[in-house]
């Protein structure tokens, strides 16, 4: 297979988010979710007793912007998986952390098949701010309210973000998903 008719990105994504609908039916699964303000985005997201981010690495893709995702995702997933063509699957161990996990997809016969490679396991490295950061200005402050603390009406989102870092992380970690999991709406909607 030449990689420049490799399977592509589309290709992927909808085996793959078929295959989470399967496994994670009743879940919040999300497309090209921000991260850290929006100097990212993961392409699929699981939000249910962890926030899990699988990028995607077709054979038409290049590795050149994996480092800088890599250390975004570290600030704010609870697990990552990467989703790569054959192309990268030698390879891919080398770039990306030994807690990401690996998911190789082939072309078998005009299908895509996923083939794991290495599980991933739990992030111990999430930073507060950027994890606070996933909500939207009211959802940080019902976040707030629902621990009896006051919120001013015209104090600013940083503000507010900056009061929920103070939590413990895996408080700020719980409450942080269980307002996306009920977000009506996301921007790419």
């Amino acid at each position: 297979m030449s990689y420049s008719r490799g399977m592509r990105d589309v290709d992927i994504r909808a085996a793959l988010v078929d295959s989470l609908r399967r496994d994670f039916d009743g879940d919040k699964i999300v497309n090209e979710m921000g991260l850290c303000l929006g100097a990212t985005r993961v392409d699929v997201a699981v939000i249910n007793g962890s926030l899990h981010g699988y990028e995607i690495k077709s054979d038409r893709d290049t590795l050149a912007r994996l480092p800088a995702q890599v250390e975004l995702y570290s600030k704010v997933l609870d697990f990552s998986t990467i989703v790569c063509g054959s192309r990268y699957g030698a390879k891919i161990r080398d770039v990306v952390p030994n807690w990401w996990g690996i998911v190789e997809a082939h072309n078998v016969d005009g299908l895509v098949a996923m083939k794991p490679r290495r599980r991933a396991r739990r992030n111990r490295i999430c930073d507060p701010m950027s994890v606070a950061q996933l909500l939207w200005r009211e959802e940080a402050a019902a976040v707030l309210r629902s621990r009896g603390e006051l919120v001013r009406s015209r104090e600013t989102r940083w503000n507010l973000w900056d009061r929920l870092a103070q939590w413990p992380i895996d408080e700020l970690q719980l409450s942080v998903r269980s307002q996306l999991k009920v977000r009506p709406r996301w921007i790419n909607d």
